[in-house]
């Protein structure tokens, strides 16, 4: 069998591209279990690609030519569902296509809409090979959708925040969440019959419940709950009895993912564990008997998927210095056999890029870098100042600092920053520049406390946690006062600008990646169901005017005295384009250093791989301009050697 995804558009690839955006990721077995199709942007952009169990040359999908960020196979084997990212949209559609790519055709999602596909057992399949959706504009509908287009799409079920989790196979019986972010519940909703008011796990004491399937019969409902408990643990509900739901849990873990076999015999569970690796283990389901899968072919582990008869595995695994891979796992032979050395029994590589020399990053002393010689990052602990314990990855150029250091802020915030491999993270490392990727407070992985203690006002704690970041890392030597930078995505690039208007003695340069800069605005201008959900998070923009004021850094940008480099995406409608150029004026305005960059045809990510690459190389030299000139970094010197 071979080990990895083979070359389809040679080798004359620009030089010296991050080797992230060969990735491939979420795997879907065919009815048979012969097949797989996968998401793999090795050809410049996301596409779906199919390939045998056994091996043999991957063949790419067309669907008519879109970007295509995730795939599931329909259980008659004779579709294939693809969650499209269309250039100049920020926003997702849902399109079918035959598995060769033919009658390629948008069935939910159409503009100015957004519709996304379910993610339980049924991954939005019934048996009979009916879609289910749940499209957006402006409140939600849940659709039943016939892929071939012979009928019109029929609305299940409306209302506002509302998302269908899972259906049965015969398509009767729903699994719906509702609820804004971090306070969500999980109702059950039979066709046919007036819906049952109440969620099947109610929230006394707060937490949410935002994930699950349905066993085949739709008698059990198995969710991810912290609903009145502190971590995440999986809940099965008996739905046809008066019996108590099962807990099952795991000591200072949180349940990140559940998958079922639609036979409904076993389950695959993935754990986060201390401070973002994963644990794997398969579940029986009538027993209640775990099994671990160990050791996992890389540290981080997400998108599994299990064939029909639950006998194979599917899944995503990448690490500091591998990028996103897909193996199989034989599950009876996991299930009998005792965990070795060599790993579980039954575990192949199906598409891993990654195993041998990566690409060079920008700025990198050679053509190829060696994964033994790709820096590996370690977790660090601080407390902020009202003493929240906070941790992160930190990635050294070398044994004795300090270093020049940028601080990485992740996106959400209910996110987590984990040890997966970063091509920007390398490139910095490969100049001698450290790299500090915490999670504040709000992040996901630590518990439910943690998570919403920057709701509303506790916001002012999350920008505490960024500066007492900046002074640890001073203070274990790291880091050398006045070569500090702060930089981050999304949420992280709000969080970026509001460190640099409240501490700007702390840092030199900054980087804002698809960042809110006026919550007001942001309120205003986003798609309204983005808008309904950040309530919960944010405030609200009328009952929390005041604070969302405050909070905003727009407002204060006359504090600002490092550099600010604003990345931006042309049609992101998640976060606007007008949250960046409102701030490169005022900044302009004022004669503050800056630099605006937009990117044409992207969204709130950027997709296709040259725009990721000039991404990589204008924050590095970006970065490098304004935090001076760095030791050579001990990877460099490695390389070199």
């Amino acid at each position: 069998m071979t080990s990895g995804l083979e070359p389809v558009v040679g080798d004359d690839r620009p030089p010296q591209i991050p080797e992230d955006v060969y990735g491939s990721w979420c795997p879907s077995l065919s009815p048979d279990g012969d097949r797989i199709a996968f998401i793999s942007d090795r050809g410049g952009l996301p596409e779906v690609w199919i390939r045998s169990i056994d091996g043999g040359r991957p063949m790419r999908v067309p669907f008519a030519g879109q970007r295509v960020t995730a795939v599931t196979w329909s259980p008659t084997g004779e579709w294939l569902a693809g969650l499209v990212a269309p250039v100049g949209a920020s926003r997702t559609e849902v399109w079918v296509a035959r598995p060769d790519g033919a009658d390629a055709h948008l069935v939910a999602g159409a503009a100015p809409g957004t519709a996304v596909l379910a993610e339980g057992r049924s991954r939005g399949w019934t048996a009979a090979g009916e879609l289910i959706v749940t499209e957006f504009h402006p409140g939600s509908r849940v659709l039943r959708i016939d892929p071939s287009g012979g009928a019109d799409a029929f609305v299940l079920s409306d209302g506002e925040l509302m998302l269908a989790v899972d259906v049965t196979p015969d398509g009767r019986r729903l699994l719906l969440r509702k609820g804004p972010r971090g306070a969500r519940d999980v109702y059950v909703r039979d066709l046919g019959r007036p819906p049952r008011p109440e969620p099947l796990l109610p929230r006394r004491e707060g937490g949410s419940t935002d994930a699950g399937c349905l066993s085949p019969d739709g008698e059990l409902a198995h969710l991810r709950s912290d609903a009145d408990r502190e971590l995440a643990e999986l809940v099965t509900v008996p739905l046809g009895s008066d019996a108590p739901p099962i807990v099952l849990g795991r000591v200072e873990s949180e349940l990140e993912d559940l998958v079922l076999s639609a036979d409904g015999r076993v389950a695959a569970l993935t754990w986060n564990v201390e401070g973002g690796l994963s644990a794997l283990t398969l579940l029986e389901v009538a027993t209640g008997r775990q099994h671990a899968v160990v050791p996992l072919p890389r540290p981080v582990v997400h998108g599994c998927g299990l064939s029909h008869d639950g006998s194979r595995l599917v899944l995503c695994a990448e690490g500091p210095a591998d990028p996103r891979g897909i193996w199989t796992l034989d599950v009876a032979a996991a299930l009998a056999a005792e965990p070795g050395p060599g790993g579980p029994v039954g575990l192949v590589p199906v598409s891993s890029p990654g195993r041998g020399p990566l690409k060079a990053s920008v700025g990198a002393t050679a053509d190829s870098i060696e994964p033994a010689a790709v820096v590996r990052p370690v977790l660090v602990g601080l407390r902020s100042a009202d003493g929240t314990p906070v941790s992160g990855w930190l990635y050294s150029p070398g044994i004795v600092g300090p270093f020049p250091t940028l601080i990485w802020l992740h996106g959400g915030p209910e996110m987590q920053e984990r040890p997966v491999y970063n091509s920007l993270f390398q490139s910095l490392l490969a100049e001698g520049i450290a790299v500090f990727a915490p999670n504040v407070r709000g992040s996901t992985g630590h518990g439910r406390a943690f998570r919403h203690a920057d709701d509303g006002a506790g916001r002012y704690g999350a920008f505490e946690d960024v500066e007492a970041c900046a002074t640890h890392l001073v203070d274990i030597g790291i880091a050398e006062p006045g070569r500090i930078g702060i930089s981050g995505r999304s949420y992280g690039g709000y969080l970026t600008v509001a460190a640099l208007v409240r501490f700007p003695e702390l840092f030199a340069v900054g980087v804002d990646v698809s960042g809110m800069s006026d919550l007001h605005t942001f309120y205003a201008d986003t798609e309204p169901w983005i808008a309904a959900a950040a309530v919960s998070k944010y405030g609200h923009p009328e009952h929390d005017r005041d604070l969302l004021r405050d909070l905003s850094p727009l407002r204060a940008v006359d504090c600002i005295r490092a550099p600010l480099l604003i990345v931006h995406g042309a049609d992101d409608t998640n976060v606007p384009l007008g949250e960046a150029t409102q701030l490169a004026a005022a900044l302009a305005e004022r004669g503050l250093p800056h630099r605006l960059l937009v990117f044409e045809g992207e969204g709130h990510e950027l997709l296709a791989t040259e725009h990721r690459v000039e991404f990589v190389r204008a924050v590095v030299a970006w970065v490098c301009d304004h935090l001076g000139d760095a030791r050579p970094s001990e990877l460099a010197e490695r390389l070199v050697r």
